[in-house]
């Protein structure tokens, strides 16, 4: 792995770069009157604002007095479909896909009324598959498997992970963009297939959820290679709640249609990642009406980009890599002016993540540099897509500063970020240089938008 010239980005590793010399000097109390609650990891960080500071948080959500019922009413009374019990009827054998441990989807409220459903209208339940869709992601075993979905369903039910890598367990059933279609064979072969998962801002498909399940989250390696090519990460409406005219979220749709999709169980949860919403029924109408609550709840537009952008990675799971973190300045890059500062606080208990991601990073200068190699497809390699999308936002960024008690200066540094240590005193310091700033307490859950 390469080091990164770290000084063509203005950062000196846990120092300060010559170009950002100054004294320190805290804010007076009088000016520091807004107070806000950082999510990082497992915990939250207090963090105090001066007046005028912008805070995106999504709009209070209403929660479900009764979250496991509302989804059993749900399955009773779907949008544009028969009731789940009447779909089931006949079938012999069913597949639920469910998200991985990276996404903080309920399916301990989902899964007992949608399984019982299911037993009820006479599938058995040696007959059923719950199937997690990991997309590119490693599997969820042991422990982690129970605190997925519950100790009763864990050693209840068959789950098996997918495995993009494993060609055998993957059937070519269409083309796309000249790619071939290859979804996870537990899939194809249900009687009934279903899928459940989560809505909410997605920096490519507009939105989570849907389809989404499917492509990318059963597909094989070689279909990433088309969903996740340079130039698709790269067309100006693959971005965060965008679906009219985003080739991605079309693409999703496309694949979905080729591979059939049943029914659907998505829902929408607050910041506090309690249930607020639940959407069942058909793949376009629920996922749908999902979309427009979140939009609704978690768009916030502000007048002018901001010259330092607060923001984190989303807290536990989401934060679990710095991976996944880059979900959070693709948020911020929205709002942060060009050559802003940006600072994302994020637990990244299991550290950076996908060694490849890391190597594509380090071992590339810029965008530029990084376009030149993977803008032809023929250089394809895995998780190229994310590493795509964190130099789009150091493009625009400036500086990043990252707080993250899960990760050294030396794990940093390769990725053009300096590390910090207090974030009130590095916020009381950047903004001597970047007076107008804004926060994203929630990180990728909120979208903010320049008018």
């Amino acid at each position: 792995m390469t080091t990164r010239n770290l000084k063509s980005y203005r950062i000196g590793g846990e120092g300060i770069d010559n170009q950002s010399l100054f004294v320190y000097k805290p804010l007076p109390k009088e000016t520091r009157i807004v107070e806000i609650d950082i999510l990082c990891g497992h915990e939250t960080v207090r963090l105090v604002l001066p007046r005028g500071a912008e805070i995106l948080e999504a709009h209070p959500m209403p929660v479900l007095n009764d979250p496991e019922a509302s989804v059993a009413a749900s399955l009773r009374d779907p949008i544009d479909s028969p009731p789940l019990a009447q779909l089931a009827r006949g079938r012999k054998t069913v597949c639920v896909v469910i998200s991985d441990i990276t996404r903080p989807v309920p399916n301990r409220v989902i899964l007992p009324p949608l399984l019982r459903t299911l037993e009820s209208a006479g599938i058995e339940r040696a007959e059923m598959t719950i199937l997690i869709a990991t997309g590119t992601h490693r599997p969820n075993l042991g422990q982690e498997l129970v605190d997925l979905v519950g100790e009763p369903i864990a050693t209840g039910y068959k789950i098996i992970n997918h495995d993009c890598r494993r060609r055998d367990t993957h059937r070519r059933i269409g083309e796309l963009g000249g790619a071939p279609v290859e979804i996870n064979t537990a899939y194809l072969d249900a009687d009934l297939k279903i899928l459940t998962g989560l809505i909410e801002p997605h920096p490519y498909a507009g939105y989570s959820g849907g389809a989404k399940s499917i492509l990318p989250g059963l597909s094989s390696l070689e279909t990433m290679k088309f969903m996740h090519s340079f130039k698709m990460i790269a067309h100006p409406n693959v971005t965060n709640c965008i679906l009219d005219g985003n080739p991605f979220y079309q693409a999703t749709r496309d694949v979905a249609a080729l591979s059939g999709v049943d029914f659907i169980v998505n829902a929408v949860i607050n910041k506090e990642k309690q249930p607020a919403g639940i959407f069942s029924g058909s793949l376009h109408g629920a996922h749908l009406a999902g979309c427009r609550m979140v939009g609704e709840f978690s768009v916030i537009h502000i007048k002018k980009p901001a010259d330092l952008v607060i923001t984190s990675g989303g807290g536990t799971p989401m934060d679990a890599t710095f991976y996944q973190c880059g979900k959070g300045l693709l948020v911020a890059k929205g709002i942060c002016r060009p050559g802003g500062a940006v600072i994302m606080a994020c637990g990244c208990a299991q550290g950076i993540g996908s060694d490849t991601y890391a190597e594509l990073v380090a071992g590339h200068r810029d965008l530029d540099e990084f376009s030149r190699m993977y803008a032809d497809p023929r250089n394809f390699v895995m998780d190229q897509w994310a590493a795509q999308s964190y130099f789009q936002s150091l493009n625009r960024i400036g500086r990043v500063l990252v707080y993250s008690p899960g990760l050294t200066a030396e794990q940093l540094n390769p990725f053009g970020v300096q590390k910090i240590h207090d974030l009130q005193k590095e916020v009381d310091r950047l903004l001597l240089e970047y007076p107008q700033v804004a926060a994203i307490p929630q990180g990728p859950y909120v979208v903010g938008l320049t008018n």
